[in-house]
């Protein structure tokens, strides 16, 4: 006979181990691609950086189909309990990782049309080539090269936003925050 006590199952209190690879693989992508896009502008025309210029682009493309998958994961798969905190706290969090998501999709997106707009194309890891988002047009590529920029920027401060929460909850609150997205035992 089952009792009322056996049948009680506690609330989950860890990411599962697919979001936790998904989320550290993209936040390492993430940071690799705003880095060597950081870099690369600043290079004089050179074979270098035609090459990072493609590394970039093919960061861009992974972490698009990563972050798609990490979104239809999350539909899908409850994730834990919110932590205990004031409301603010929780729907700054809640607006945060929304917009984080927003910018996963927005940025490379944008450096897809930015490539097409100037007419160069997207060959994923120089194997898959895909299709042009927009027309080759300069003033066109113009924009959305700044556009691009601009949505990598504001992606940089959600990530720093969310890194600053992190610290905050393991060195004020200290409630286990980050255990929720390390694997291992928790």
């Amino acid at each position: 006979m089952t009792t009322a006590r056996s049948s009680f199952k506690p609330a989950k209190i860890r990411y599962d181990g697919f979001a936790m690879l998904l989320h550290w693989v993209l936040a390492a992508g993430i940071i690799g691609a705003f880095g060597v896009g950081l870099y690369m502008t600043d290079l004089p025309f050179s074979p270098m950086r035609l090459k990072l210029y493609n590394w970039h682009k093919w960061a861009g493309v992974t972490i698009l189909a990563l972050s798609a998958l990490r979104l239809l994961w999350r539909l899908t798969h409850r994730p834990p309990a919110d932590l205990p905190m004031p409301a603010w706290q929780a729907r700054a969090a809640h607006l945060v990782h929304g917009l984080l998501y927003l910018a996963f999709f927005a940025v490379p997106i944008s450096g897809w049309a930015y490539s097409s707009a100037a007419g160069f194309p997207v060959v994923w890891f120089g194997v898959l080539p895909l299709p042009n988002l927009v027309s080759p047009d300069k003033a066109l590529a113009h924009t959305l090269k700044e556009v691009h920029e601009l949505l990598a920027y504001g992606l940089a401060a959600l990530v720093l936003a969310h890194l600053g929460a992190v610290v905050k909850h393991m060195v004020l609150d200290r409630d286990g925050l980050l255990q929720r997205m390390l694997p291992g035992r928790g």
